[in-house]
């Protein structure tokens, strides 16, 4: 059964947008995100997403728990980021079609903080808005058949973009509430996690501080979603903040100003120990001329970055 959205122009829009944005890191040959970015991107994402539920630490000390650092803070708070970590770390790893694997998640990101970490709620939730009931979620009898199904949209529909389900499946999964609590740091996580399976630069990309820079809207999205019982908006607005955090990690990937020495040395990670020629230089370096690659690398040769073997075209570079 299909969870139940309308697709729409903008949103076709949005997947295209963020498709040429993928590729435009694919075909420019952006360097990969180096460690400290990565680092970074993380600590924003885990302290991101545990603050829309109300956890009071900042990025400096969630920054200090990665390093296995003392932190004085509350202990509920020190141990919801510990986990996180722990959580985020797994991410590669999680089998994104399986209900398994989710629950796996959920162990990791809520253990020690609720006694059913892992398990399906056996309990009715409501989801507050202040003193007022915003969402009833389905009764728990419902629950299991409502997570096969959603798990069975995500793994068997081919006809909806990666991209849209991930951003259906976030929203199905806060309206079902398959947990007692951590519904919207496993929701987000989850999501983070199809996300990577579509494409590897989503590991590095920071979604959820770009939600909680957004928490309103979020939150707007997910009701008004709930009052036309489709996830419609709510799927518009999650394209729309994954395009805005591809479109800032690429210009904090792109250089600010490209070298030869810059371009060798990207060369020599893609190729590694495997030689080269100047046309498969070129092939890589897509926005240079035949004049430029012939100076890069004979540049390179003369100064011992690069070893040349061969005369001319028919030379060969290797590290």
């Amino acid at each position: 059964m299909e969870p139940p959205f309308e697709l729409t122009r903008p949103m076709l829009d949005l997947c295209m947008a963020i498709s040429r944005l993928l590729g435009q890191y694919e075909g420019i040959k952006l360097p990969k995100p180096q460690p400290m970015l990565i680092r970074r991107n993380r600590i924003r994402t885990i302290q991101s997403s545990l603050a829309i539920e109300g956890n009071r630490l900042n990025e400096n000390q969630v920054t200090a728990l990665l390093d296995h650092k003392r932190v004085m803070g509350p202990s509920k708070d020190i141990l919801e980021v510990q986990n996180a970590i722990k959580a985020y770390e797994a991410l590669p790893r999680y089998k994104v079609c399986e209900l398994s694997s989710l629950l796996q998640s959920h162990k990791i990101m809520m253990r020690g903080l609720v006694p059913d970490a892992g398990r399906l709620r056996s309990g009715n939730v409501g989801i507050l808005k202040g003193s007022r009931v915003s969402h009833v979620a389905p009764k728990p009898s419902l629950v299991p058949g409502l997570m096969r199904d959603l798990f069975a949209f995500i793994r068997e529909d081919k006809n909806v973009h990666a991209l849209i389900k991930s951003c259906v499946f976030h929203y199905e999964f806060e309206f079902i509430h398959p947990f007692s609590d951590g519904n919207g740091r496993v929701g987000r996580l989850w999501q983070s996690a199809l996300l990577l399976h579509y494409h590897p630069l989503f590991e590095f990309t920071p979604v959820e501080s770009l939600i909680k820079k957004k928490q309103r809207a979020y939150y707007k999205a997910l009701e008004l979603s709930d009052k036309k019982g489709r996830s419609t908006d709510f799927v518009l607005f999650m394209l729309g903040t994954i395009r805005e955090s591809l479109e800032t990690l690429l210009l904090e990937l792109r250089p600010t100003r490209e070298t030869a020495e810059s371009r060798v040395q990207s060369a020599k990670e893609y190729f590694l120990k495997k030689s080269f020629s100047r046309k498969e230089y070129l092939q890589f370096q897509k926005t240079i001329s035949t004049a430029t690659a012939s100076r890069d690398l004979s540049r390179a040769a003369k100064q011992g970055l690069l070893i040349k073997r061969g005369d001319k075209a028919l030379a060969k570079y290797s590290s």
